[in-house]
């Protein structure tokens, strides 16, 4: 697949090196001005799309993914048209997706060549580093063009980006939906200063790319890392294998698993209901806390123990305030429902027992942690 703007000089001599693959070859020409129609003229085997006016790489590799699933295929290979890739590299990508069905394939290229322009390699640094913010996952060339996409799964998807940002875009959201993105090696051709043709818009294009990272960042602060977190808790392992590898895990120091006990508990108890534990996986993403013994032990006020909690606050609460307490007892009616008697008292106790209740379960924590470490020490000595 091979989509096109105004690349006339390069145009042929790269669908000439692409028949010699016997492929099936899609050009998508995107509103091309120059001698890039005459040329195509001269290709009649390829599938051709043409439109006018230019929407944009993004909008013309959307319409080859959509042209490559109606004519039944689960893959398309991209290549660009400017003449920096080879079509000597289409088999790596093949061998690769021997190895890695289903994957999403960037070709890599040696950015360390002394060809690369600045701009280009200050670019491909900035949108890994983001890309890896965003996902996860380090990939060697994020910036690439030359990529095998497995178009059949990303026709589920929709997007919302039609120029160079796209390409960040597609790679970023099908890492989200489970599809492994992985790189191969390629080669890469920069001509001279001289003879380069680029399309790309310094100040506008960085900018758009600039405002889809954020929005992507926010997306996987807010909604992507507590999903995944939510997933591997209650889709894929029993609480209690994730309570045990997550508080004996050795790459992990005994303060920060105890902080994390810590601020569970606090989350559990403080009086943020219904949103508890979205906050308390926001904030631990944030914090770099245990995500996972965060979210197990901030589910403390699991309906059997929400009764003996509010009773606890009220206590709490009529400690600060002694002579407006009001008096509550514990019986099997406590619900939440008692809150709507003297709320100030309620939402006093509630915090201060949140703090008390957090730094109580974290030291005990840190005391039983540094107990069995000792203790596993003698063992093995």
């Amino acid at each position: 697949m091979v989509p096109t703007y105004n690349n006339a000089g390069t145009l042929a001599s790269l669908l000439g090196d692409l028949q010699v693959f016997n492929a099936n070859i899609i050009v998508v020409n995107d509103g091309s001005t120059d001698e890039t129609e005459n040329i195509l003229t001269s290709f009649p085997d390829i599938d051709l799309i043409s439109y006018s006016p230019n929407q944009g790489k993004g909008m013309a590799l959307r319409r080859g993914f959509s042209r490559a699933v109606d004519q039944g295929f689960d893959y398309a290979i991209s290549i660009d048209s400017d003449g920096q890739h080879f079509s000597r590299d289409l088999p790596a990508f093949l061998g690769r997706l021997d190895k890695n069905p289903g994957s999403l394939i960037v070709g890599a290229r040696n950015m360390n060549q002394s060809s690369v322009p600045g701009k280009s390699s200050f670019g491909h640094r900035f949108s890994n580093f983001w890309y890896k913010v965003e996902t996860g996952i380090r990939l060697p060339d994020t910036q690439s063009g030359y990529r095998l996409y497995p178009v059949a799964r990303l026709q589920t998807m929709h997007f919302i980006t039609r120029r160079f940002e796209f390409e960040i875009e597609v790679l970023v959201r099908a890492a989200w939906k489970g599809i492994p993105v992985i790189s191969v090696p390629v080669s890469v051709y920069y001509p001279p200063p001289g003879e380069r043709v680029s399309h790309f818009r310094p100040f506008a294009d960085f900018a758009r790319i600039s405002i889809l990272n954020t929005f992507l960042v926010f997306i996987t602060y807010l909604y992507i890392k507590p999903r995944d977190l939510l997933r591997r808790l209650f889709l894929k392992q029993k609480w209690k294998e994730v309570f045990v590898d997550e508080l004996f895990d050795p790459s992990q120091s005994i303060i920060r698993k105890s902080v994390s006990v810590a601020f569970g508990i606090f989350m559990g108890i403080v009086p943020v209901w219904g949103f508890q534990l979205v906050i308390a996986i926001f904030l631990a993403i944030v914090l770099r806390l245990n995500k996972g013994l965060v979210i197990v032990f901030a589910n403390i006020s699991i309906p059997p123990m929400i009764p003996l909690i509010i009773y606890a606050s009220y206590r709490f609460g009529a400690f600060w305030m002694p002579e407006n307490a009001h008096l509550i007892s514990l019986t099997k009616t406590l619900s939440l429902s008692a809150i709507r008697y003297n709320f100030k008292q309620y939402l006093i106790g509630s915090i201060s027992l949140a703090i008390v209740a957090g730094l109580l379960a974290g030291l005990i924590t840190y005391i039983l942690l540094h107990l069995f470490g000792r203790k596993k020490q003698a063992v093995v000595s």
